[in-house]
């Protein structure tokens, strides 16, 4: 339960867009109660449990850790658990669809595989320097290579970004912010070895020089991280080893 029920508002109107692989999407208005402290999941888990049991969604930890519970909320995407309900309310109505540049698995359940797909077309896996035999590397924690590597890393992979993204919805080759941003904490890893097949799979149809640099990752990223930036960062390093440059 979310708290007290609010006296002088006592139902929202909420719309939830309903569909799927197999149906169209059409929206569906339920009237929730209004309570204090209330989130968008809060909301969205009244109704399968109180209005229509078939409404399909998914969510895990309820705090913020997973990343699960994303969906566009009043057309923005948003953690639906860290999402207050009087904080983006409009005029006491709340719209709520699946995550955008994804297929919809069924009404508030986008499928992920896409995103991820692009994470390992950017080369978003470690590249091992040493072996499990060998002694473990010393990282200079306060090099610079190692505060741009730091800056990406507690991306969950919630896809708010990639929703966020017009080059996305316009692009269905470009990589995202998110593997984006994950192949720049790759290639400022120290433990890294192949700078190389980062660069290779960053810089061609679909990778870093397709963004618009727009900013909408950045500005809508719930842990506050920076894709544009670092997205900006492969640019630099694609096209200094373009014009004969080398990383140091």
């Amino acid at each position: 339960k979310a708290g007290s029920q609010v006296p002088e508002q006592d139902h929202l109107t909420v719309t939830v867009q309903r569909g799927g692989p197999d149906a169209p999407m059409r929206p569906q208005t339920f009237e929730v109660p209004a309570y204090e402290s209330q989130t968008v999941l809060d909301v969205v888990s009244w109704i399968q449990q109180n209005s229509d049991p078939t409404l399909t969604y998914r969510f895990a930890c309820r705090v913020g850790m997973c990343g699960s519970c994303a969906m566009m909320v009043n057309g923005v995407p948003r953690w639906t658990c860290r999402t207050h309900v009087s904080k983006v309310l409009k005029g006491n109505a709340l719209e709520v669809g699946p995550l955008r540049n994804l297929p919809v698995i069924k009404d508030l359940a986008a499928d992920m595989d896409p995103f991820f797909d692009k994470w390992v077309s950017a080369e978003g896996k470690h590249h091992p320097t040493r072996t499990r035999d060998d002694a473990i590397e010393s990282i200079d924690p306060v090099a610079q290579e190692r505060q741009e590597a730091n800056a990406g890393i507690e991306c969950i992979n919630c896809s708010v970004c990639y929703s966020a993204c017009d080059t996305v919805a316009g692009n269905p080759d470009y990589l995202g912010p998110a593997a984006l941003q994950r192949a720049w904490t790759l290639y400022n890893d120290a433990k890294d070895a192949d700078r190389d097949a980062i660069l290779d799979a960053v810089s061609g149809k679909g990778g870093c020089h397709s963004c618009h640099s727009m900013g909408s990752c950045t500005t809508y990223c719930p842990n506050e991280l920076d894709p544009l930036s670092a997205i900006a960062g492969l640019k630099r390093a694609t096209a200094k080893r373009f014009f004969g440059g080398r990383k140091g």
